[in-house]
């Protein structure tokens, strides 16, 4: 019987900037403590990421005693930084996708430096503790509720599926085109399908869904250009229901700190997916 062993622990404190790699991280109502927490909007409010911006691939977030520093990957020179528990005070509806939360601009010193970044208008916000915003319907089973991630608390990719991928492609890529919150190792390319429900720690989880994957893949993290690759090699056999899937998304039961190393026990399994390969 195959075993299964995190090997990283990913967090992106601002929505579509650069993550930070963790060797243990507290699980939360909304997901692991700090991510997504924050994200970047336009004038109407909008969130603000990767898929139209590329070039936020270039801006490197890091936190060290309460204060959290975005700097540009190409001159760390070029950074700011801030509390964790700064905030204007005075709410802002945000909206993500088709949700509307609640979030406050950290401060307009921040915002202008994000602004001048991208040549456009932007505030960054922090969401609001209170905020409920709430996982799909569909697939929630307690009302669970998420941060400013696109849909679920976390996401969960395994090694093998990322080695498969590279073995199709001519130039190999690196699991943070991805964003996964956590990696683990062992199994085949794409066991992961086949988790129903597993614990990390003392924390339940569910695999609820395949995460689709769009544009925001094919962007390089290291230097913000954009490709055609994976999306391309893909489509051509992770493909379901026209949507190219990759990594599952994660609901869980409690909080509790995870740790790497933490081997997943999986408790039920879920029939083969049905999925191109």
């Amino acid at each position: 019987m195959n075993k299964f062993y995190l090997s990283e622990i990913n967090i992106y404190p601002i929505k579509s900037l650069g993550g930070i790699s963790l060797n243990e991280a507290e699980i939360e109502e909304k997901g692991l403590q700090h991510d997504r927490r924050w994200m970047l909007i336009d004038e109407e409010g909008t969130f603000i990421t990767q898929r139209k911006h590329f070039e936020l691939a270039l801006l490197q977030v890091d936190i060290a005693e309460n204060i959290m520093t975005v700097s540009h990957k190409k001159n760390l020179n070029h950074a700011i930084s801030f509390s964790i528990d700064e905030e204007t005070g005075e709410s802002i509806s945000v909206t993500v996708w088709d949700d509307r939360s609640t979030g406050f601009e950290v401060n307009t010193k921040v915002s202008n430096w994000f602004s001048e970044f991208l040549k456009m208008k932007v505030r960054l916000v922090k969401m609001a503790s209170a905020d409920r915003r709430l996982v799909d319907q569909r697939y929630a089973s307690n009302n669970e509720t998420v941060s400013f991630a696109d849909g679920y608390p976390c996401l969960l990719i395994g090694q093998s599926s990322l080695n498969g991928l590279n073995e199709k492609l001519s130039m190999p890529i690196r699991m943070d085109r991805f964003r996964p919150n956590f990696v683990f190792t062992g199994g085949i390319p794409h066991v992961e399908d086949n988790f129903s429900t597993f614990f990390l720690g003392d924390v339940l989880f569910s695999a609820v869904k395949p995460c689709a994957r769009c544009v925001l893949i094919t962007i390089d993290q290291q230097n913000g250009l954009k490709g055609q690759e994976p999306l391309r090699t893909l489509a051509g056999y992770r493909t379901a229901g026209k949507k190219i899937l990759f990594g599952q998304n994660l609901i869980h039961k409690g909080s509790g700190i995870i740790r790497l190393g933490d081997e997943l026990r999986i408790e039920e399994w879920k029939a083969m997916a049905n999925i191109t390969e």
